[in-house]
């Protein structure tokens, strides 16, 4: 076996990529600074319980697990940052009042999320606490349509859904635990006949209402059919008004699912994903999770999203790259000045070691700092 490959799903990111990786998360992270979110930075390594607490079955499986040789405890390489903010906020802050927090990390997966994602995205996002009305959902939205925008992302789209509907019809059907999973995995799949085999005691308006729900996608017209065919239930109608108010603010790029529940167990409220034509699968994912925080004994409202760095530069739009400038080995204090201009001004700058004749092209060089005169000057590079 060859010593230099690497595990499936596992991926070096070379030069220019790596650059121009870096530079859209410097980019994004002035973004969020700039709109008041505080940079955190949570540890790779944490206590399994610590990781995973209201997290639900999904990270679990997602996670890698090892032994701590000096706790004897179990600890996992985080699958996440999310749940690790949540911590972060409920017991080292401490706040009482609102807190805004960002993060970028790499992030482990045992499995890959699908056949060609990796097992070590870049995982960049952030985070709301403390305010637990609309307006917090409201300002995420806007955020991640604000960094999408930042990484030059021509076309993209949100999809909206609201975990809410579907609890408030598991309450009224009085199902949990096994039940409730099985219900979730068919409403997921859209399955009318998997859900019409799973309802058949439940009474005639709720079971409906489940069989609606798959139908339930597209633009602000699906909220209208919603409110006509959906049980009138104090809580399914703070949903829908919850998603009314999101759409309004996003009119034309956003769409409805009802049906659509991914991090069922872990979200509390609206939960949305973006999109890219040119990117198959979620660019960004977030939503409304206030209930993480009580499981770290400290009950905070939660709302954030997180983006796949490396997914979001495939598709964003790159700049061209500027070649850098080649400079002669030179002991020159008017050479080391010109050099030091160019480098304060953002250039790259590079000295020609003797005997690479032959290897110039490789440092990516297109301009050549020449004495003229009693001047340094800069050239192009023939």
């Amino acid at each position: 076996m060859r010593k230099w490959l690497l595990p499936e799903h596992v991926d070096d990111i070379l030069p220019p990529e790596a650059e121009r990786i870096e530079a859209l998360r410097s980019r994004l992270l002035e973004l969020f600074r700039a709109h008041g979110y505080l940079l955190v930075m949570p540890p790779m390594l944490e206590y399994i319980e610590s990781l995973l607490t209201g997290t639900g079955r999904d990270l679990d499986l997602r996670t890698f697990k090892l032994i701590d040789q000096f706790s004897g405890r179990t600890m996992g390489l985080r699958a996440d940052i999310t749940p690790q903010v949540a911590r972060i906020d409920a017991h080292l802050l401490n706040r009482h009042g609102v807190a805004r927090l960002c993060y970028c990390g790499t992030v482990l997966h045992s499995r890959p999320r699908d056949l060609t994602a990796t097992r070590e995205p870049l995982q960049i996002g952030a985070e709301l606490y403390g305010h637990a009305g609309i307006e917090g959902d409201i300002e995420m939205l806007r955020l991640v349509r604000r960094a999408l925008a930042a990484a030059g992302l021509a076309r993209s789209r949100i999809d909206l859904g609201h975990v809410g509907v579907f609890r408030a019809l598991a309450r009224r059907a009085g199902i949990q635990g096994e039940q409730e999973e099985d219900l979730l995995e068919v409403l997921q799949q859209k399955d009318r006949a998997g859900i019409l085999v799973l309802t058949t005691d439940f009474a005639a308006s709720t079971r409906d209402a489940l069989l609606e729900l798959p139908n339930l996608y597209g633009d602000i017209e699906v909220l209208a059919a919603a409110r006509k065919c959906l049980p009138a239930d104090p809580d399914i109608t703070s949903a829908l008004d919850a998603l009314g108010a999101l759409v309004a603010d996003h009119p034309d790029s956003v769409s409805i699912d009802l049906a659509d529940l991914r991090g069922y167990h872990y979200h509390s409220g609206v939960v949305f994903a973006a999109y890219s034509a040119e990117e198959p699968g979620t660019i960004a994912l977030g939503g409304r999770y206030d209930e993480v925080g009580e499981a770290f004994g400290r009950a905070r409202p939660a709302t954030g999203f997180s983006i796949d760095l490396r997914k979001l530069y495939r598709v964003s739009a790159q700049p061209p790259k500027r070649g850098g400038v080649l400079a002669p080995l030179d002991v020159d204090v008017a050479l080391e000045a010109k050099i030091t201009q160019l480098r304060t001004a953002g250039e790259i700058v590079i000295y020609e070691l003797p005997g690479h004749a032959a290897t110039l092209a490789e440092l990516g060089c297109d301009r050549r700092i020449v004495r003229q005169g009693a001047a340094w000057v800069v050239t192009t590079l023939q």
